[in-house]
């Protein structure tokens, strides 16, 4: 197999995590004038090196499975009022079919993450379905309020590890000026799954049952799983380092400078004499069990990831999440079911799904935008005479820093004064385009600026917005039966929303200072006792 990718890059991170300098000499492979980073090795095993088509189907199946494990949870926000009179509960305890999943989504990376960094992607992946699966079909058989609960708790228990497996896998098979692009895809995914009340309603709107609902997702969980086994191939590898290529000229080249044939051929002979294996074979691939980290430690993983909360840009990722989830999301989610079936509006109940409509208009009309953070940060480190720094990402933020409380202003008043149904549609498409951008360049930010075993900073990611997402609707119909509708949404949740949009100024004008600070800190020693060459970056 032909090396896809020039091995002699001389990029490198500088002294400050975060920092990385994408200058490259003439001759070298670029990409918006950057040089490659990580350095891929000559190796063709090495993911960095896999075709294409590999990358990308390893990519769509994370993404579907982050969206079946997301609309799985949220999707049957629509039957809180059905099963509140089929189970004989008020409408809050309903609501716990959705919020206790909703949080042991999150715990279950607390077992699953330490599980793929010491045995790999790959079986995590391949089973995790297969227990979500079976989850799946046990909640369409459920006709108990326990046992769906129960069954409830597995699928979300399994499936919170698509998560995290996609930013790994991100950060396993792409270069750094292909990241942001590709964590938006994710991102997008992710998000969609937040749409899963549409389905729902949809169903109901035909005259089906809720179980219907569990059983469609059984049949598209089961399509992934067989998709999964045949084409997500191991990405744990362990790099050994090139050495830098050594060149007449130092000067940087121009962006449309490409490896001329002679040393294309020149570096396939190299990598064929250097004493890497062969390409596996088609079977070896779908082997399910891999090589083992035997450094990693396992049990004592999920007791140092709750450090990383000490780490500001992570500590960002968690808020950001969990704001835009417990705040945003399930404030649609549940209100707009409930509200629009009441009068002034009295729709019936197999419509309360649609403002999911809108938020497919949100993301719909932020996926053009996928790779503005990837394009705009190169732009702004060819300035800086090729020099990358992580906040270079956040100016694409500035539009949605205040498009998100607005939103969130209009969806609070219009149920409060009970405006127009286009209100709540609009609302809802503002937040979420909004929502979008945060939950893509928090997470890169974090990723980029940081020294860290990339394992255990998803692992409180996912525990901690899941926690806080859950903290913020758990009493969510409460706390508006007993306040009202604008005081909660609008008085209370607007202003947390606004001071963590507002943080963005804060890590553009400081986030250097703050990574150079965080990095000299006794944090950052105690992290480097783990710390995977390559996955912080």
């Amino acid at each position: 197999m032909a090396i896809r990718h020039d091995v002699h890059s001389h990029a490198h991170e500088e002294d400050v995590p975060g920092t990385v300098n994408l200058q490259a000499r003439e001759g070298e492979e670029t990409h918006y004038g950057q040089a490659l980073f990580p350095v891929p090795s000559a190796d063709p095993n090495d993911p960095l090196q896999w075709s294409k088509f590999k990358k990308h189907m390893i990519m769509f199946c994370c993404c579907a499975y982050s969206f079946l494990g997301v609309s799985s949870l949220l999707g049957p926000s629509t039957y809180i009022g059905l099963w509140s009179a089929e189970f004989g509960v008020d409408p809050n305890t309903a609501a716990g079919l959705v919020n206790y999943p909703n949080l042991v989504f999150g715990f279950g990376s607390l077992i699953l993450v330490p599980l793929y960094r010491k045995y790999g992607r790959r079986p995590v992946m391949v089973f995790s379905l297969l227990i979500y699966t079976a989850g799946i079909i046990g909640a369409s058989q459920a006709r108990t309020y326990s046992a769906l609960m129960g069954a409830r708790i597995v699928h979300g228990f399994a499936s919170g590890v698509c998560e995290a497996l996609p930013v790994q896998l991100v950060n396993d098979i792409f270069f750094l000026h292909e990241r942001g692009k590709k964590l938006g895809w994710y991102t997008v995914a992710l998000c969609l799954g937040a749409t899963g009340p549409l389905f729902s309603g949809f169903m109901l709107a035909g005259g089906y049952s809720w179980v219907l609902f569990f059983y469609v997702q059984f049949a598209f969980s089961g399509a992934l799983v067989i998709l999964a086994f045949f084409f997500v191939e191991e990405s744990m590898y362990f790099r050994r380092s090139n050495p830098p290529a050594s060149s007449s000229s130092g000067t940087e080249v121009d962006p449309a400078t490409k490896p001329k044939a002679a040393e294309i051929e020149e570096h396939e002979l190299a990598s064929s004499s250097s004493g890497y294996p062969p390409r596996k074979t088609f079977l070896q691939q779908l082997a399910l069990w891999g090589p083992v980290d035997h450094s990693c430690a396992f049990f004592s993983m999920p007791l140092r990831a709750f450090t990383y909360l000490l780490v500001p840009s992570t500590l960002w990722v968690v808020t950001t999440y969990g704001i835009y989830i417990g705040l945003c999301g399930f404030s649609f989610n549940f209100v707009f079911p409930l509200k629009i079936v009441a009068p002034p509006y009295s729709w019936s109940q197999t419509n309360a799904g649609l403002h999911a409509i809108s938020t497919f208009v949100g993301f719909g009309l932020a996926v053009p935008l996928v790779p503005a953070s990837d394009i705009w940060a190169a732009r702004l480190t060819k300035r800086n005479g090729g020099i990358r720094e992580a906040e270079m990402r956040l100016g694409v933020l500035l539009p949605a820093i205040l498009l998100a409380p607005a939103g969130q202003i209009l969806f609070g008043m219009a149920a409060e004064r009970d405006l127009h149904w286009m209100a709540y549609f609009a609302a809802v498409a503002m937040t979420q385009w909004a929502g979008y951008f945060f939950f893509t360049l928090t997470l890169a930010y974090a990723v980029d600026s940081y020294n860290a075993n990339l394992s255990e900073m998803l692992i409180i990611m996912n525990l901690g917005k899941q926690a806080i997402s859950f903290g913020f609707s758990g009493e969510l119909l409460n706390w508006i039966s007993h306040h009202g509708y604008a005081t909660i949404i609008v008085g209370a949740f607007v202003p947390i929303l606004a001071a963590n949009n507002l943080m963005t100024f804060i890590f553009m004008i400081w986030g250097k200072r703050i990574r150079i600070a965080t990095s000299k800190s006794w944090l950052a020693k105690f992290h480097a006792k783990t710390v995977v060459v390559g996955e912080g970056h």
